[in-house]
Protein backbone atom coordinates (compact mmCIF):
# COMPACT_ATOMS: atom_id res chain seq x y z
CA UNK A 1 0.00 0.00 0.00
CA UNK A 2 1.36 3.41 -0.91
CA UNK A 3 1.72 6.16 1.68
CA UNK A 4 -1.01 8.05 -0.18
CA UNK A 5 -3.38 5.09 0.11
CA UNK A 6 -2.46 4.76 3.78
CA UNK A 7 -3.25 8.40 4.61
CA UNK A 8 -6.54 8.16 2.72
CA UNK A 9 -7.54 5.08 4.73
CA UNK A 10 -6.52 6.83 7.96
CA UNK A 11 -8.59 9.92 7.15
CA UNK A 12 -11.60 7.83 6.12
CA UNK A 13 -11.34 5.88 9.39
CA UNK A 14 -10.99 9.10 11.34
CA UNK A 15 -14.09 10.61 9.72
CA UNK A 16 -16.16 7.45 10.25
CA UNK A 17 -15.18 7.34 13.94
CA UNK A 18 -15.80 11.07 14.45
CA UNK A 19 -19.23 10.85 12.84
CA UNK A 20 -20.23 7.84 14.95
CA UNK A 21 -18.97 9.53 18.11
CA UNK A 22 -20.89 12.74 17.38
CA UNK A 23 -24.08 10.71 16.97
CA UNK A 24 -23.35 8.73 20.14
CA UNK A 25 -23.05 11.78 22.38
CA UNK A 26 -26.27 13.39 21.18
CA UNK A 27 -28.35 14.01 24.27
CA UNK A 28 -25.37 13.65 26.61
CA UNK A 29 -24.20 16.90 28.20
CA UNK A 30 -20.57 17.88 28.27
CA UNK A 31 -17.76 19.56 26.45
CA UNK A 32 -15.55 18.14 23.70
CA UNK A 33 -11.76 18.08 23.85
CA UNK A 34 -9.57 17.99 20.74
CA UNK A 35 -6.05 16.87 21.66
CA UNK A 36 -3.80 18.05 18.88
CA UNK A 37 -4.97 20.72 16.45
CA UNK A 38 -2.55 20.08 13.60
CA UNK A 39 -3.86 21.97 10.61
CA UNK A 40 -7.37 22.06 12.06
CA UNK A 41 -9.22 19.59 9.82
CA UNK A 42 -10.79 17.50 12.58
CA UNK A 43 -11.50 20.56 14.71
CA UNK A 44 -13.34 22.08 11.75
CA UNK A 45 -15.26 18.82 11.24
CA UNK A 46 -16.24 18.71 14.91
CA UNK A 47 -17.46 22.32 14.78
CA UNK A 48 -19.73 21.41 11.88
CA UNK A 49 -20.98 18.17 13.43
CA UNK A 50 -21.45 19.64 16.93
CA UNK A 51 -22.40 23.30 16.41
CA UNK A 52 -23.93 23.67 19.89
CA UNK A 53 -21.01 22.12 21.82
CA UNK A 54 -18.09 23.86 23.38
CA UNK A 55 -14.90 22.41 21.90
CA UNK A 56 -11.60 22.97 23.68
CA UNK A 57 -8.38 22.41 21.79
CA UNK A 58 -4.98 21.42 23.21
CA UNK A 59 -1.95 22.20 21.05
CA UNK A 60 1.75 22.73 21.67
CA UNK A 61 2.19 25.32 18.93
CA UNK A 62 -0.60 26.51 16.63
CA UNK A 63 0.14 26.04 12.97
CA UNK A 64 -3.39 25.53 11.64
CA UNK A 65 -5.32 27.02 8.78
CA UNK A 66 -6.46 30.50 9.96
CA UNK A 67 -10.14 29.53 9.68
CA UNK A 68 -9.55 26.54 11.98
CA UNK A 69 -8.02 28.17 15.04
CA UNK A 70 -10.19 28.34 18.17
CA UNK A 71 -10.53 31.56 20.12
CA UNK A 72 -8.25 32.05 23.11
CA UNK A 73 -10.97 30.94 25.57
CA UNK A 74 -11.09 27.51 23.88
CA UNK A 75 -7.37 26.94 23.34
CA UNK A 76 -4.93 25.37 25.79
CA UNK A 77 -1.51 26.20 24.44
CA UNK A 78 1.62 24.36 25.57
CA UNK A 79 2.84 20.90 26.50
CA UNK A 80 -0.12 18.49 26.74
CA UNK A 81 1.08 16.99 30.02
CA UNK A 82 0.94 20.43 31.60
CA UNK A 83 -2.19 21.81 29.93
CA UNK A 84 -4.21 18.65 30.46
CA UNK A 85 -3.29 18.70 34.16
CA UNK A 86 -4.55 22.31 34.34
CA UNK A 87 -7.78 21.35 32.59
CA UNK A 88 -8.50 18.35 34.79
CA UNK A 89 -9.72 20.46 37.71
CA UNK A 90 -11.96 22.43 35.40
CA UNK A 91 -13.45 19.56 33.39
CA UNK A 92 -13.31 16.49 35.68
CA UNK A 93 -16.31 14.28 34.93
CA UNK A 94 -17.74 16.78 32.41
CA UNK A 95 -16.26 15.71 29.08
CA UNK A 96 -18.62 14.08 26.59
CA UNK A 97 -15.99 13.34 23.97
CA UNK A 98 -12.23 13.41 23.52
CA UNK A 99 -10.52 13.11 20.16
CA UNK A 100 -6.78 12.50 20.29
CA UNK A 101 -4.68 12.54 17.13
CA UNK A 102 -1.17 13.06 18.42
CA UNK A 103 0.83 10.06 17.25
CA UNK A 104 4.31 10.37 15.81
CA UNK A 105 6.30 8.10 13.55
CA UNK A 106 8.01 6.52 16.57
CA UNK A 107 6.06 3.46 17.82
CA UNK A 108 7.90 3.24 21.16
CA UNK A 109 7.34 6.92 21.92
CA UNK A 110 3.69 6.59 20.89
CA UNK A 111 3.17 3.62 23.21
CA UNK A 112 4.70 5.43 26.20
CA UNK A 113 2.65 8.55 25.54
CA UNK A 114 -0.56 6.56 25.00
CA UNK A 115 -0.04 4.76 28.33
CA UNK A 116 0.22 8.13 30.07
CA UNK A 117 -2.67 9.67 28.13
CA UNK A 118 -5.18 6.93 28.90
CA UNK A 119 -4.57 7.37 32.61
CA UNK A 120 -4.59 11.17 32.37
CA UNK A 121 -7.92 11.51 30.57
CA UNK A 122 -9.90 8.93 32.55
CA UNK A 123 -10.90 11.43 35.32
CA UNK A 124 -12.25 13.84 32.70
CA UNK A 125 -14.85 11.48 31.28
CA UNK A 126 -18.55 11.91 31.98
CA UNK A 127 -20.72 8.77 32.04
CA UNK A 128 -21.23 7.64 28.44
CA UNK A 129 -18.29 9.71 27.18
CA UNK A 130 -16.57 8.73 23.95
CA UNK A 131 -12.81 8.69 23.40
CA UNK A 132 -11.34 8.41 19.92
CA UNK A 133 -7.63 8.01 19.40
CA UNK A 134 -5.08 7.28 16.73
CA UNK A 135 -3.22 5.37 19.47
CA UNK A 136 -4.24 2.34 21.54
CA UNK A 137 -5.07 3.68 25.02
CA UNK A 138 -4.66 0.47 27.00
CA UNK A 139 -5.75 2.15 30.24
CA UNK A 140 -9.21 2.41 28.65
CA UNK A 141 -9.41 -1.24 27.51
CA UNK A 142 -12.55 -1.82 29.60
CA UNK A 143 -14.31 0.86 27.50
CA UNK A 144 -13.23 -0.44 24.06
CA UNK A 145 -15.98 -0.39 21.43
CA UNK A 146 -16.29 -1.93 17.96
CA UNK A 147 -15.15 0.28 15.12
CA UNK A 148 -17.55 1.57 12.48
CA UNK A 149 -17.98 -0.63 9.40
CA UNK A 150 -15.08 -0.38 6.99
CA UNK A 151 -12.56 0.77 9.62
CA UNK A 152 -9.66 -1.67 9.91
CA UNK A 153 -8.76 -2.86 13.42
CA UNK A 154 -5.77 -0.93 14.74
CA UNK A 155 -6.30 1.98 12.34
CA UNK A 156 -8.24 3.95 14.98
CA UNK A 157 -9.44 3.25 18.51
CA UNK A 158 -12.93 3.86 19.89
CA UNK A 159 -13.84 3.82 23.59
CA UNK A 160 -17.03 4.57 25.52
CA UNK A 161 -17.20 4.98 29.28
CA UNK A 162 -20.03 3.05 30.89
Amino acid sequence: MSRLDSVIRRLEAQRACLNRACEAIAGHPGVVLELGLGNGRTYDHLRQQLPDREIFVFERCVNAHPDCIPDDDHLFLGDLKETLAQATGRFAGQVAMIHSDIGTGDPDRNARFAAWLGEAIAPLLAPGAIVLSDQDLTALDDYRQPLPPGVQEGRYFFYRRA
